[in-house]
């Protein structure tokens, strides 16, 4: 009998895939060997006796172990970061009435500054676990999870906002389930802004790393061992050797994660791209060519593949034996959905504001002055970083984007700019703004900026990267200038994700204040005055009331400008600029 062609070419691949495997199965099975090492590891420092303060050892040969530390706890925060996006994200696009309540609060929740969460984390969870690490270390986590979570929920929700109608219409037709519909359909229409979403979440996790792992509640200090606690005490104590091998060893890490894991994905990521012709030229990685003749993913590939299909079949048969049904009972189970998650997030909304108000009673008028002129000040530094972030990003993210050559050589360079946790640089960019003359109360914008326009940069590449290849040709075909292939195509096709970009770099340039209008090198602060110097200020005092009120001016600030700025721009990009309306 004649092979059929999948199984033609999997005989033509076989032979191939015979030859030099070994040792890749080998480096895999050691690999996940290791994974489970490190977890056990973990876990028995989790378990071990409470530890409020460590010292930390500023020695070069304690980095190697720190660094592991701080990348465990990244990638847990990762994992809970997708798990969240995914969830929430599905159930805001499918549930108008979850949708009104979930995207508000989202708005709200990437608003809240790191230290906004912080101490309630904090002391929550070391009161939750009084008698091992395991508090500190989940608040940690926690906290990272906050600065990583937010832009990859943004991202996958206009992503499933912006599935091609005929896609969905065609999972209808043919009777898809809602996992079969979001496993087929949806995720794979996200993939590739999910990933570039990704990459900067893991960015975005390292950007408060020197926060995350040593923080102070009043009279309390709470640090934990990892390269940011250790760049925290090598600035403090202006050890040059120490913050250089620091910052060697976190190069070394986000160049390993790029290369074993985030470049591997964006070249995987590419099959995801709706075009109708293939480009000349698509995005590889030798970790994935390796994979892809691994035996041992293979089997395990093979394996879930007839796990999906028997578990597809048995529903299928189940569904065939049953009545006809029309979608009414689907959509009343979507409402009921919806409602209770309405129901639960108004009663948590509710306990909130009665804890708030609370707090806030302790407050004067002259406060709430004082912070109404803290939010102006910060709103300036914050849109100026915005401006100034999207006027290079923009054409740069463009130009890189639309050639795999040039993703290729200076996406590792950008992963690593992006990834690196900013207030380690903190005090050199704060010393080149000093001696330029500028004052550090406008010269703090360009530590917002640091903290800001990596969102934007990622958010376009990934538009350009996704923009089909037929428009381009297209563009060929009819002699368009560049000016107006810029003007007319390229600009418009990003357009959306450079608005998520937007939306998001804001969230992140008001994070970004509290640590960039307080800045301290060898024991001497910097104080611009704005919002986010006070909420670190407040922190640092343990002054709650305070903490509460300017967290709350923070959030409703920025709720605001979503509200009647951002969220016409996202109409705008969604009515007239998206590709698949």
């Amino acid at each position: 009998m004649p092979l059929s062609r999948p199984h033609a070419a999997l005989a033509v691949a076989a032979p191939e895939r015979e030859l030099g495997t070994w040792w890749i199965d080998l480096l895999i099975v050691g690999g996940l060997a290791g994974l489970i090492a490190g977890v056990v590891a973990l876990a028995q420092r989790w378990s071990a006796p409470m530890q409020p303060t460590v010292d930390i050892d500023l020695s070069l040969w304690a980095l190697p172990e720190y660094t592991l530390l701080s990348l465990s706890r990244g990638v847990a925060a990762y994992m809970l970061s997708l798990l969240f996006t995914l969830v929430y994200g599905t159930v805001a696009a499918h549930s108008r009435i979850a949708e009104r309540i979930m995207i508000p609060v989202l708005d709200i929740l990437q608003g809240i500054p790191v230290l906004g969460f912080l101490p309630g984390l904090v002391l929550g969870m070391v009161a939750l676990f009084p008698h091992s690490n395991v508090g500190l270390e989940l608040a940690c986590v926690l906290m990272i999870f906050t600065g990583q979570v937010w832009n990859m929920t943004f991202s996958f929700y206009a992503s499933l906002r912006a599935v091609p109608v005929e896609l969905r219409e065609a999972a209808r037709v043919y009777r898809f389930g809602w996992w079969k519909q979001f496993r087929t359909v949806e995720v794979p229409s996200s993939m590739i802004g999910l990933v570039w979403n990704s990459m900067m979440s893991m960015a975005g996790g390292w950007f408060f790393l020197t926060v995350n792992e040593a923080f102070t509640l009043g009279t309390h200090d709470f640090r934990l061992p990892g390269i940011g606690s250790y760049m925290s005490v090598a600035i403090n104590h202006g050890d040059v050797r120490a913050m250089c091998g620091a910052t060697l060893a976190m190069i070394v890490m986000i160049v390993g994660v790029d290369q074993l894991i985030w470049r591997p994905a964006l070249a995987w990521a590419q099959k995801f791209k709706l075009e109708d012709t293939e480009a000349s030229e698509g995005a590889t990685s030798w970790v994935l060519n390796a994979l892809r003749r691994s035996r041992v993913l293979a089997w395990l590939e093979n394996t879930a593949g007839r796990l999906f299909a028997s578990l597809e079949w048995r529903r299928r048969s189940t569904h065939a034996s049953l009545p006809a049904r029309d979608g009414q009972p689907a959509a009343l189970a979507r409402r009921g959905v919806g409602l209770l998650i309405a129901a639960l997030f108004g009663a948590l909304a509710l306990w909130g504001v009665v804890r708030l108000l609370t707090l806030l009673a302790a407050l004067h008028a002259a406060d709430w002055l004082h912070l109404a002129a803290a939010l102006g000040l910060t709103f300036l530094r914050t849109y100026a970083a915005l401006l100034i972030g999207a006027l290079w990003t923009l054409p740069v993210g463009i130009w890189i984007g639309l050639s795999p050559r040039r993703m290729r050589v200076l996406q590792p360079i950008i992963q690593v700019a992006a990834a690196f946790p900013a207030p380690m640089i903190f005090p050199l960019v704060t010393l080149a703004v000093l001696a330029a003359g500028i004052p550090f109360a406008w010269g703090c914008t360009a530590l917002m900026l640091l903290g800001s326009q990596w969102y934007i940069l990622f958010n376009v590449l990934a538009g350009a990267a996704a923009m089909p290849n037929d428009l381009q040709e297209v563009a060929v075909v009819y002699h368009l200038s560049r000016w107006d292939r810029w003007r007319t195509l390229y600009v418009p096709a990003v357009f959306p994700a450079l608005v998520t970009g937007l939306v998001t770099a804001a969230g992140g340039a008001w994070n970004a204040s509290i640590v960039a209008e307080y800045v301290t090198y060898r024991g001497k602060a910097l104080i611009a005055p704005g919002l986010g110097s006070l909420i670190t200020t407040a922190t640092a005092a343990a002054d709650f009331p305070l903490l509460a009120a300017g967290v709350l001016t923070m959030s409703l600030g920025i709720v605001t400008i979503n509200r009647t700025l951002w969220r016409r721009v996202y109409r705008l990009a969604d009515e007239r600029y998206s590709l698949n309306r």
